[in-house]
């Protein structure tokens, strides 16, 4: 940290001023004080906090960008377009329909409330804890931050410290935007992570791998603390034989290899048939050399992996198959090039993990029935893609599976629409969030029933001793709406 460290930024407990004491104990009381006094609750603070937010995003969109480059070699246009805009949408999205989001929802009422009020109320969970991920370290840190302020939660943030140049930027400056007495940034790794989760927490809201996942879900359950899980998976990828072979590798190759493949809706394998195998790969290897050129290597627009540990990883993947396409890398810059593997089986660790990076395995199968089949075998992933030129094909897939999102004939830009829900399923995560999910999600929906005073005559008919007329009377009332009481 810097001299002018912010108060919200909690340091690491590994440094030495840390060591034998929990530095989290007082931040977390602090928040929990703020929350209890109901400062965040009112409509004026939340927006108050999301305009900071969107003035940090202006202020320091440069910083970001530069942090951007030094975590990810991410371009500049590929920082905003990936991260920095959608954040900011989100922020604008919030405080336009903040009003509306916060308003009481009335609901349908039986004979028997008629003369009563009955609405969902919308309140903030409390205390919520947000885990981010490393491959968009931004926009997986301040979405769901934006759901949690909106909502009037008391926050603190958990960035990744696999993106260094992003963490510090979120930890030193990101706090000087927000109320402190509310937000607060925990730094650390894998240890000071399973630390802050020993403590309680009213919401948790984790983006990472099923591995991590669980561990965070354990911990969980020990408070009892509803959470939403960000996770990844196997994305399929189905091609139908009567695709035009350039316009799939057009689609393929870009959300593939962007951000150098670390994207966990991106597609993990192709299924298509050996024929069009066949004619798909010279269009892919056209596509990677008009988008990234001769040397895709010297190519603004192609990242790098995000560090040692994950680039040595990925280079024992290249062993699988065979290399059709690419396949050369460079340890001293974390290079890897755009990569397709073709004779790939199924048993190859290539296919046994989320491979998170440039290469793209192709596996045959000989109709949509096996492709189906070889995708309902496997966990339910967080993306799915097929691409048909037939309509039909295409709802198969869809009606026949199941996915987090579903994408036909087009890549992840799904992502860009903030009135579609982003989340998992089964092993690739569970809730949902972006835009008014994001709302929903980090509150609690109360159900409330207001009665009137005074009309105790009239409610006389739900008491026993119930006579047969009076039995008659009750039943009509609530199969008026078909109403059950617990």
């Amino acid at each position: 940290m810097s001299g002018t460290e912010a108060k919200g930024a909690v340091k690491d407990s590994r440094s030495p001023s840390t060591l034998g004491m929990d530095p989290l104990s007082d931040t977390l009381q602090r928040l929990r004080e703020a929350f209890c006094s109901g400062q965040t609750r009112p409509a004026e603070f939340r927006a108050a906090q999301l305009k900071g937010l969107g003035r940090f995003l202006q202020d320091h969109k440069k910083l970001l960008q530069e942090a951007l480059t030094q975590d990810l070699h991410k371009s500049f246009f590929e920082s905003d377009l990936s991260e920095l805009i959608l954040c900011q949408n989100e922020v604008n999205l919030a405080l336009k329909n903040l009003h509306s989001w916060m308003k009481d929802e009335p609901v349908a009422k039986n004979l028997l409330t008629q003369l009563d009020s009955a609405f969902i109320r919308k309140e903030p969970f409390g205390l919520a804890l947000i885990i981010s991920a490393w491959n968009y370290p931004v926009s997986l840190s301040l979405l769901p931050l934006v759901g949690a302020l909106a909502a009037g939660n008391c926050v603190v943030l958990k960035p990744s410290e696999i993106s260094q140049g992003t963490e510090k930027v979120l930890a030193e400056v990101l706090p000087l935007y927000l109320d402190q007495s509310c937000f607060a940034v925990a730094l650390g790794g894998p240890e000071e992570t399973q630390q802050l989760l020993k403590h309680k927490f009213d919401y948790i809201f984790f983006t990472g791998s099923p591995r991590v996942g669980k561990i965070v879900m354990a911990a969980a359950t020990e408070h009892l603390t509803p959470i939403t899980l960000e996770l990844g998976g196997k994305n399929p990828c189905y091609v139908d034989d009567n695709c035009d072979p350039q316009t799939v590798a057009n689609h393929v190759v870009w959300f593939r290899y962007y951000n150098t493949g670390q994207t966990c809706v991106t597609p993990e394998y192709v299924l298509c048939s050996p024929e069009m195998q066949e004619r798909l790969l010279p269009a892919m290897q056209n596509a990677i050399t008009r988008f990234y050129g001769d040397d895709p290597r010297s190519s603004p627009n192609l990242g790098r992996i995000i560090n040692e540990k994950h680039f040595q990883r990925l280079q024992g993947l290249l062993g699988c198959g065979r290399v059709a396409i690419g396949g050369q890398s460079d340890e001293r810059d974390r290079y890897i090039a755009p990569t397709v593997l073709v004779d790939v089986q199924q048993t190859e660790p290539v296919m046994q993990e989320e491979i998170f990076g440039p290469i793209l395995p192709i596996l045959n199968v000989r109709s949509l029935d096996e492709a189906i089949d070889f995708i309902n075998r496997r966990e339910k992933p967080l993306a799915l893609y097929a691409f048909s030129t037939s309509n039909q094909v295409v709802k198969q897939v869809l009606a026949r599976t199941s996915s987090g999102t579903f994408g036909g004939n087009d890549g992840f830009m799904f992502m860009t629409l903030k009135n579609l829900p982003f989340g998992g399923v089964g092993n690739s995560g569970m809730g949902k969030y972006h835009g008014k999910f994001s709302f929903d999600t980090f509150s609690h929906h109360r159900a409330c029933l207001l009665a009137h005073s005074g009309l105790e005559k009239l409610r006389g008919i739900r008491y026993p001793p119930y006579t047969t007329r009076r039995k008659q009377l009750l039943k009509w009332a609530l199969r008026i709406q078909n109403c059950t009481l617990l």
